[in-house]
């Protein structure tokens, strides 16, 4: 039986990559449903698919956030910006 591959090794750029990617197609997912109208009954099953496929998107790119390790000197006190 198959089994899914649990160890990814990916570099910092491969995730960056990936990253774009997703801000990509969320920003063309976005320009389709600008074009679509509220009012239009036929529109409105895409617009739902439309919305869902961002929501996924912006899921991923969370999911994607959560997982990152950020910058934390060890030695002295933090400050941003």
């Amino acid at each position: 039986m198959q089994t899914y591959n649990r160890d990814f090794k990916l570099s910092i750029s491969d995730v960056d990559m990936i990253e774009e990617a997703l801000r990509a197609r969320g920003r063309e997912l976005c320009r389709m449903r600008r074009a679509l109208s509220d009012e239009d009954l036929a529109d409105i099953e895409s617009i739902r698919v439309i919305e869902e496929d961002q929501h996924a998107n912006e899921e991923l790119l969370g999911r994607l956030h959560d997982q990152k390790v950020f910058y934390r000197p060890k030695t002295s006190v933090y400050v941003s910006g």
